[in-house]
C-alpha cells in the first residue's frame, strides 16, 4: 500500500505555503452577505490601473467601444435562446467525435456545461440517501444558512444584500461537511474523473508563462485532483443559498500585477485586444495568486472549472444555479469597467451609448465590484452593459447523477428562492489540474483527510474527526482505483507512463516528490 501517514515530515523543498486564518463566517467571502458597504480603495489601486493600460489608452477606449456592441450582439443571442444556449453532451458521447466538436466549439463560447449521466441516476440518489444518514448519525454536523433580511431584487439592482448567520438546531442548506462516504465516493468515481478530464482537454498552452518563460509550463489537464468541497440539500420554499452574481477566485487581484498580473492572464484586455484575449489559455494561470488578502473561503488551488454533480433533479427556480454565457465578452468587461466613466446620468436614454462612456481623468481607485478578501461582486448598477436581467440564465434541467461545470471566470448566482416541492441537492466537486502548487494542497488536503477536519481552504475546527461513518484513508485505499487514490494524493503518479508529453512527465515526478513519494 503506497499511502504513508501525513503525519510523516517530507523532506522535500516544496513551494511554500502560508497557512492562512480564515473567518468561521462564510458571509464574509461576500459583501452583500456580509451585509457591509465597500469603502473606497487605496489610491495604489489608481496607480495600478494607470500602469495597466500605460501607453494604449487610444487602444483601450477603442476595443471598449467594440466590445459594448459585441455585448449588445450575445445579450440578443442569450435572450432569444435562454438556457438552451447551455451546451450539453452524455456521458456516453464523449468518444464521439462529431458531438464533441459541436460541445467544444459552444463551450468555448459559453464557458458553460452540462455533462449528463456521469453516474447512474440510482447511485447519485443513493449517495443523497447515504449523506442523510451520515448526517442524522452526527447532529453535531455544522451548516451555513443565509436568511435574507432584504428585497432579493437588490441583489440584482446594487444595495447591499443582507444575511444572517445560522448553525444548528436551525435546518441549514449548505453542510460544512468535507470528507462523508458520499462525497469521498464521488470524487473517487472513474466516470466523474474522466469527466473532468474531458472539461479540461477543452484547455490549451499556446503560451509560455511570464514568469519562467524558458522552462516548460508543469502542468496535467489528464490528471485530475479531488478536491474536498461542501454539499448541499436545500428543501422547497427556502432562501438559504440565495447568492446574487458574483466571480470566485478572488476579487482585486485580477488587476495586481502581485496577483493575476503574475501571468499575465488578462494583458491583451488591458492592451485594448480584448478580442485576443483567450480565456481558455492555462499556462497563464499557473503561477497567479488569486488570494492577495487571505479571504475567509478563499481557494488556493488552480480549479480549471467549477462544478457540482446533482443528486437530485433540479430545475429553474428550484435552487438552481444561474449562470452569463459569454465568458470572454463578460470578463473583459468586468475588467475594463473600472476605467471608464458616463458622460450622463444613469436616467438619461444614452446612458448605454459607446460615445457616452470615456476613459476617467483623473483616474480613481475603484474596481467596481470588487473588494479585498471578497469575491468579484457583478450587478447592474456597477455593471449595466452586461444586461444581467436578460444575461443571467438558468442552467437546464438536471437529474441526479448529471455534472455541470463553469468556467472559473464565468459569472454565476444562486436562486434566491427555492419555489419547487422537492428537495435540491448537490455535492460542490470542481476539476483541477496537476500543478506544483496544486499537489502542495493535496498535501495539506491529506493531512485533513487524516484527521477528519475540514478542507484547508476553509474555516478551521473539529470538523468531521468525532463522526461516526467517516471514511478513513486506509479504508479509501482497499476500496478506490488507483487513479482515485492518485486524484486524493495517497499514492504515487506513474511517471513512467507510456505516450505522455514530457511536460506531463515532469510534473508527475515533481508530484511525486511534492507528496512525498519519491526522493527530492
Amino acid at each position: 500500500m503506497h499511502y504513508r501517514s501525513p503525519k510523516t515530515p517530507l523532506a522535500v523543498n516544496v513551494i511554500r505555503v502560508v497557512p492562512t486564518v480564515r473567518s468561521p463566517s462564510t458571509t464574509s467571502v461576500f459583501r452583500w452577505l456580509s451585509g457591509t458597504s465597500s469603502e473606497p480603495l487605496s489610491p495604489r489601486f489608481a496607480r495600478i490601473k494607470q500602469y495597466l493600460i500605460h501607453g494604449h489608452e487610444a487602444q483601450v477606449q477603442d476595443g471598449w467601444d467594440r466590445l459594448l456592441l459585441a455585448l449588445q450582439q450575445e445579450r440578443e443571442k442569450i435572450r432569444l435562446h435562454g438556457s438552451a444556449i447551455v451546451p450539453e453532451i452524455n456521458f456516453w458521447d464523449l468518444n464521439d467525435v462529431g458531438k464533441r466538436t459541436k460541445f467544444r466549439d459552444a463551450l468555448h463560447q459559453t464557458g458553460i456545461a452540462v455533462i449528463r449521466g456521469v453516474v447512474q441516476e440510482k447511485e447519485a440518489l443513493g449517495w443523497r440517501e447515504l449523506v442523510k444518514r451520515y448526517i442524522a448519525s452526527n447532529p453535531g454536523t455544522k451548516g451555513v444558512l443565509f436568511v435574507p433580511l432584504v428585497d432579493v431584487l437588490d441583489m440584482l439592482f446594487g444595495s447591499p444584500f443582507l444575511f444572517l448567520l445560522c448553525f444548528p438546531p436551525s435546518d441549514p442548506a449548505l453542510y460544512e461537511l468535507y470528507w462523508s462516504p458520499s462525497q469521498i465516493l464521488a470524487r473517487a468515481h472513474p466516470n466523474l474523473l474522466r469527466a473532468q478530464s474531458f472539461l479540461m482537454s477543452h484547455w490549451h498552452s499556446t503560451e509560455t508563462s511570464k514568469v519562467s518563460s524558458s522552462a516548460p509550463p508543469l502542468i496535467s489537464i489528464s490528471h485530475p485532483l479531488a478536491y474536498a468541497d461542501r454539499l448541499r440539500i436545500q428543501q422547497p420554499d427556502d432562501t438559504a443559498i440565495a447568492l446574487g452574481p458574483h466571480v470566485d477566485g478572488g476579487s482585486c487581484e485580477r488587476w495586481e500585477p502581485s496577483g493575476y498580473g503574475l501571468g499575465g492572464v488578462y494583458d491583451r484586455i488591458f492592451e485594448g485586444r480584448w478580442e485576443d484575449y483567450n480565456p481558455w489559455e492555462m499556462t497563464c494561470r499557473i503561477s497567479i495568486r488569486s488570494d492577495l488578502y487571505n479571504g475567509a473561503v478563499s481557494r488556493s488551488m488552480y480549479r480549471m472549472f467549477q462544478g457540482w454533480l446533482a443528486m437530485s433533479e433540479i430545475v429553474g427556480e428550484e435552487g438552481h444555479l444561474k449562470v452569463c454565457p459569454m465568458v470572454r465578452e463578460a470578463t473583459a468587461y468586468m475588467l475594463l469597467r473600472p476605467f471608464f466613466k458616463p458622460r450622463r446620468d444613469v436616467d438619461d436614454a444614452r446612458y448605454l451609448d459607446a460615445e457616452n462612456w470615456t476613459l476617467e481623468d483623473p483616474v480613481s481607485s475603484a474596481l467596481q465590484g470588487a473588494v479585498p478578501a471578497k469575491c468579484q461582486e457583478v450587478n447592474t448598477r456597477l455593471h449595466p452593459h452586461l444586461g444581467l436581467e436578460y444575461s443571467m440564465v438558468h442552467m437546464p434541467r438536471v437529474r441526479p447523477g448529471d455534472y455541470v461545470a463553469w468556467h472559473c471566470d464565468a459569472i454565476r448566482a444562486v436562486d434566491p428562492f427555492h419555489k419547487g416541492k422537492s428537495e435540491s441537492s448537490a455535492l460542490y466537486i470542481p476539476a483541477c489540474p496537476l500543478t506544483e502548487a496544486n499537489a502542495v494542497y493535496l498535501t495539506r488536503q491529506r493531512e485533513t483527510f487524516a484527521d477528519g477536519t475540514p478542507a484547508p481552504d476553509f474555516p478551521p475546527g473539529e470538523g468531521e474527526s468525532q463522526h461516526r461513518g467517516r471514511l478513513t484513508p486506509e479504508y479509501v485505499m482497499r476500496n478506490i482505483s488507483l487513479e482515485a487514490q492518485r486524484a486524493m494524493g495517497l499514492a504515487p503518479f506513474d511517471s513512467e507512463e507510456k505516450g505522455i508529453p514530457e511536460r506531463e512527465r515532469a510534473v508527475l515526478r515533481r508530484a511525486n516528490t511534492i507528496l512525498g513519494f519519491a526522493p527530492a
